[in-house]
């Protein structure tokens, strides 16, 4: 099993970004998480159980994800970011089963300058 995620990088306030995270092996990407410095991480955006997608307040009308499910790839298009947005991301999938194993991907950082 394999989560990789990229796309990260140093953009302005008011630019764009978009983070891929791709997956090897039977797992399910669920979703995004980021950690920005000195603060606990946090939800980003998540698929839900139904198939529809749950995005944290500050993520709404500024970010969008994703699937592409025949190269099981799920992407988080980020628009108007701000130096708040600032933070490693981390991509989070599931394995099967009943009691299914978590995993993280390595992370990516994002980093917007005023």
């Amino acid at each position: 099993v394999q989560l990789q995620a990229s796309g990260g990088g140093l953009v302005q306030a008011g630019d764009s970004l978009r983070l891929s995270c791709s997956a090897s092996g039977n797992i399910f990407i669920m979703g995004w998480y980021r950690q920005g410095p000195g603060k606990q991480r946090e939800l980003v955006t998540t698929f839900t159980n139904g198939g529809s997608t749950n995005y944290a307040d500050f993520a709404k009308g500024r970010f969008t994800i994703s699937r592409d499910n025949v190269g099981n790839t799920v992407y988080l298009q980020m628009n108007s970011l701000q130096p708040e947005d600032t933070a490693v991301y981390y991509c989070k999938a599931k394995g099967s089963g009943t009691l299914p194993a978590l995993y993280w991907g390595q992370g990516t950082l994002v980093t917007v300058s005023s």
